[in-house]
C-alpha cells in the first residue's frame, strides 16, 4: 500500500511539472535566450567547432597532463558522458513507443531552441566558478549564491542534483545496462551489477581527473562507432528516409495517429525524453563546464552548446532512424532498450543485439561517472570535507548496484520528477541572470571583431561582483589560461574587479 501511494505521488508530481509547467517554461526561456543572443546557437556554430578542435589538441599535450588541469575538451567529454547514455538509446525508443514518431520532432525542436539555454547556463558557470585542489568547480548552485545572493536556493539545487544525478539517474543507467547485457549475452543482472559497481567505484574514487581521462576515451570512440552503424543503416534504407521524415512531422502535429496518440502525447514525450538526454537548461552540464581552463567564459558556453547538438541532433536522431526504419516501433510490449536492440538486429543481423548492449554498456557507464561528478561538485558546495565526499561516493556505488535489479518504471518516474524540479529552479535562476551571459557574449564578439583571441577579466562586465577566478586579487589567473585559447601575455593590461555594483549592461 505504501509502495502504491509512493508511485501515485511520483506520478502526480510528474504530471503537474511536465504537463502544466516545464513544457511551456522550457520553450519560452529557450526562445527568449535565442532572441536575446541573436541566435547564438546557429551564428557561432563554426566557432564552436574550432574551439572544440583546439581543446582536443590541448588535451593530448603531455604538459597539460603533468599540470593536471581539465581542458575544454575534457570538460566537453564529462558533460557529454553524462548526456550520452540511456536517454539516447532507451529513452528515444520509449518516447517513440509511447508518443509515436512525432516525439522525435519535438526532441529536435527542444534541442534547437534549448541550445541557447545551454549556452547561457554554461557561460554563467564559468564566470562564477571557484578554485579547488583539482582546478575549478562550479555550476548553478554557485551562481545562485554568488550572483543572486541566495545560498538557500543553491543548497536546494545541490540536494536535487546530487539525489537525481548521483543516485537516481545512475540507478537508471545501471538498470538499462543490466537489461541490455542480460538480453544480449544471458549474463544475470546481479552479476553485471556487481561488476559495474566495482568499476564505477574504481573510477569515481579517483576524483575528477580520473573521471575526465576516462570520459575523453570512452565518449568519442563509442559515439563515432554508433553513428557509423546508424549511417550504414540509413544509406541501406535511403529510399525510405523521406517517408520516415514525413511520418515524424505528420505525427508531431497529430495529423497521423500512431501508437501513443496525437500532438499532446508526442510533445510531452519528446520534450521530456529530449531534456533527459541533452539536459539543456536543466543545470547539470554547467557543473562540467565550470571545470574547464579557458581564457573567456563564452568559449566554454560555445563548447557546451555544441554538446546539446551532438547529443540530440546526432545521437538521438541516429537511434530514432534505426527504430523507425526497422518497422518494429509499433510492436506491442516492445519498448526501451529492447526495442532499440530488436530494431538494429532487424537491420544488421544478430550481432546488432550485442552491439547495442556494448553501446549501452559504455555510454551508460560514462554517464554514471559523469553524473557522479555533478553530485560531487554540489556536495562540496553544501559542505566541503573528505568525509561527505567519501559517503557520497559509497552511496553512488550502492545505487548502481541497487539500480541493476530495480523495477524499471518507478526508477524512470523518479528520474523524471527530480529532473523536473531541478530544471525549474535552474530556469528561474538563469532567466534572472541571463543579462550577465549576454554581456559576456557581447564582450567576446567585440574582442573577436578587434582581431583578438578573447580574454575575460572581472571588469569586462560593468558591475560584476563576487567573481573569484577572473582577476579577483588584482591579477588575472594567467597561468591557468588554456594554450591555444588565449593570446594574453604579461604585457597586457591587468584589470581588477569593479567594487561598485553599478548597473549591469547586457
Amino acid at each position: 500500500m505504501v509502495s502504491s501511494f509512493f508511485e501515485s505521488a511520483v506520478s502526480a508530481g510528474n504530471t503537474f511539472l511536465w504537463s502544466y509547467v516545464l513544457i511551456f517554461l522550457l520553450i519560452a526561456v529557450g526562445i527568449y535566450f535565442t532572441v536575446r543572443t541573436n541566435f547564438v546557437q546557429f551564428r557561432f556554430l563554426g566557432e564552436m567547432l574550432r574551439l572544440l578542435g583546439e581543446g582536443a589538441k590541448t588535451t593530448v599535450s603531455r604538459d597539460r597532463d603533468r599540470n593536471g588541469k581539465v581542458s575544454s575538451f575534457q570538460a566537453f567529454c564529462i558533460s557529454t558522458a553524462s548526456r550520452v547514455g540511456t536517454g539516447n538509446l532507451a529513452g528515444v525508443a520509449i518516447a517513440i513507443s509511447v508518443g509515436g514518431p512525432g516525439a522525435v520532432f519535438w526532441m529536435w525542436m527542444l534541442a534547437l531552441v534549448g541550445a541557447a539555454s545551454g549556452f547561457v547556463e554554461s557561460t554563467l558557470a564559468q564566470i562564477y566558478k571557484v578554485k579547488n585542489k583539482d582546478g575549478y568547480r562550479g555550476g548553478p548552485a554557485y551562481y545562485m549564491e554568488k550572483a543572486l545572493g541566495m545560498r538557500g536556493m543553491g543548497i536546494l539545487f545541490s540536494i536535487l542534483i546530487t539525489i537525481s544525478f548521483g543516485l537516481v539517474f545512475n540507478s537508471v543507467q545501471a538498470n538499462t545496462i543490466t537489461l541490455a547485457v542480460e538480453q544480449a549475452f544471458g549474463v544475470s543482472r546481479l552479476t553485471v551489477g556487481v561488476l559495474l559497481a566495482a568499476f564505477a567505484g574504481f573510477i569515481i574514487f579517483g576524483g575528477v581527473k580520473r573521471v575526465a581521462r576516462t570520459s575523453e576515451i570512452i565518449v568519442p570512440v563509442m559515439a563515432v562507432a554508433y553513428l557509423l552503424v546508424a549511417f550504414f543503416i540509413i544509406v541501406k534504407n535511403i529510399s525510405q528516409v523521406p517517408a520516415v521524415f514525413s511520418l515524424i512531422i505528420e505525427s508531431a502535429f497529430g495529423l497521423k495517429q500512431a501508437v501513443g496518440g496525437g500532438m499532446g502525447v508526442a510533445l510531452m514525450q519528446g520534450i521530456k525524453r529530449g531534456l533527459f538526454s541533452n539536459e539543456a537548461g536543466m543545470g547539470s552540464a554547467p557543473n562540467a563546464a565550470a571545470t574547464a581552463d579557458v581564457s573567456h567564459p563564452v568559449k566554454q558556453g560555445f563548447i557546451q552548446t555544441l554538446g546539446v547538438f551532438t547529443d540530440t541532433i546526432l545521437i538521438c536522431s541516429a537511434t530514432a532512424f534505426i527504430v523507425l526504419l526497422s518497422g518494429h516501433w509499433g510492436t506491442e510490449g516492445l519498448t526501451g532498450i529492447q526495442l532499440t536492440q530488436a530494431a538494429l538486429s532487424a537491420q544488421v543481423g544478430g550481432w546488432g543485439n550485442n552491439f547495442i548492449a556494448l553501446c549501452i554498456l559504455f555510454f551508460a557507464f560514462s554517464s554514471i561517472i559523469g553524473n557522479y561528478y555533478y553530485g560531487e561538485s554540489n556536495i562540496e558546495f553544501i559542505h566541503p570535507g573528505k568525509k561527505w565526499v567519501f559517503l557520497y561516493r559509497a552511496s553512488v556505488v550502492g545505487m548502481v548496484l541497487m539500480g541493476s535489479v530495480a523495477k524499471v518504471q518507478i526508477v524512470w518516474d523518479m528520474a523524471d520528477l527530480f529532473m523536473g524540479a531541478m530544471a525549474l529552479i535552474n530556469l528561474i535562476a538563469i532567466t534572472l541572470l541571463g543579462k550577465i551571459a549576454f554581456a559576456a557574449l557581447k564582450d567576446y564578439v567585440k574582442q573577436k571583431k578587434e582581431g583578438k583571441d578573447p580574454v575575460f577579466t572581472a571588469n569586462s562586465i560593468k558591475g560584476l561582483k563576487n567573481v573569484e577566478c577572473w582577476g579577483g586579487n588584482g591579477k588575472m589567473d594567467l597561468d591557468r589560461a588554456e594554450p591555444g585559447t588565449s593570446s594574453v601575455s604579461f604585457k597586457d593590461p591587468v584589470l581588477v574587479p569593479v567594487s561598485d555594483p553599478g548597473t549591469l549592461h547586457g
